[in-house]
């Protein structure tokens, strides 16, 4: 079952999204950049994906750009017919204001029951004892030092609320976006039902510096800035303390490169990678009756570290 945020992002809510489970075989994807791919790409991923048979499929942002996200999104609820959980990334904002872009894809999913916009949910049951939650997140300015980074992001211009304005009004909006996305979050995580143990948290940007891969290494203070969400990983530190006996798995991208970080032992974050123009799986989660695996790829290179 789907039920909506405490608070929306959108304040004309409607009935939410209802699915059943329960959904053992979860398919994640992460930053597939869709109008990168070429329809024999599309094609050949579909058809793999699907022979996989997943219940769901799990997208943690950059499906592409503009007025295409809706059509993407659309695309892959016609074409798969099961759920399709996602977050937003900061490409999919671009030519757009990020309060509009977010309106336009709450109405498609509401139209849409297949399509489950986890920043606009609340908690999704997935079985009586794993919940999956989710939220955008944004590269905050929190971590790293903004002032002094030479990098200048191409959201800057792409994304309306950025175009012109000053650093220091750059850095207030990312804070802001970082805020909200770690008071959604908490909402949703602390209203968990008792009986849930196991909760996969969906986002979009790595909320910790050591989730911030590239070529196998973490992020330095010039990249962390626009690289980490570090209010959600304040968030989920806190949570994770809150709630010992629960496990938090975290499902993340935006760095295009791939890793893994235990960041307590009962919380976890997989980044996963991307290259554009190809389409791949990241995983295929699986829900048993005392684990929830998150296989990866070993051909790909995933790094592992530990706090």
């Amino acid at each position: 079952m789907v039920t909506r945020a405490p608070h929306p992002v959108s304040s004309d809510a409607t009935t939410a999204a209802r699915i059943h489970g329960p959904l053992r075989r979860l398919a994640w994807i992460t930053d597939p950049h869709f109008d990168h791919a070429t329809l024999d790409t599309w094609q050949i991923w579909v058809d793999g994906l699907l022979a996989e048979q997943p219940d769901a499929l799990i997208v943690t942002g950059d499906l592409s750009e503009g007025d295409d996200v809706a059509f993407q999104l659309r695309r892959l609820a016609e074409t798969l017919d099961r759920p399709v959980f996602f977050v937003l990334g900061n490409h999919d904002f671009y030519g757009k204001r990020i309060a509009e872009a977010r309106r336009d894809i709450i109405q498609l999913a509401r139209d849409l029951p297949r399509l489950v916009y986890l920043t606009d949910c609340g908690a999704v049951l997935l079985d009586q004892r794993t919940a999956l939650v989710g939220d955008d997140g944004w590269g905050d300015a929190v971590e790293g030092d903004f002032e002094c980074s030479s990098v200048r992001l191409n959201d800057f211009e792409a994304i309306d609320d950025f175009r012109g304005q000053a650093a220091t009004a750059r850095k207030a909006i990312l804070q802001q976006q970082g805020r909200e996305s770690a008071d959604r979050l908490g909402e949703k995580l602390r209203s968990l039902p008792d009986s849930i143990d196991r909760v996969l948290v969906a986002t979009h940007v790595p909320p910790f510096r050591e989730a911030c891969w590239y070529h196998g290494h973490t992020t330095d203070d010039h990249w962390a800035p626009f690289f980490v969400c570090g209010q959600v990983g304040q968030l989920l530190r806190h949570i994770a303390k809150e709630f010992p006996s629960r496990q938090f798995v975290v499902l993340c991208g935006h760095t295009h490169h791939d890793g893994i970080a235990q960041m307590a032992d009962n919380l976890i974050v997989h980044t996963g990678f991307s290259d554009y123009g190809q389409l791949a799986t990241e995983s295929m989660l699986r829900l048993g009756e005392d684990s929830l695996r998150v296989p990866r790829q070993a051909s790909t290179g995933k790094f592992s570290n530990c706090d």
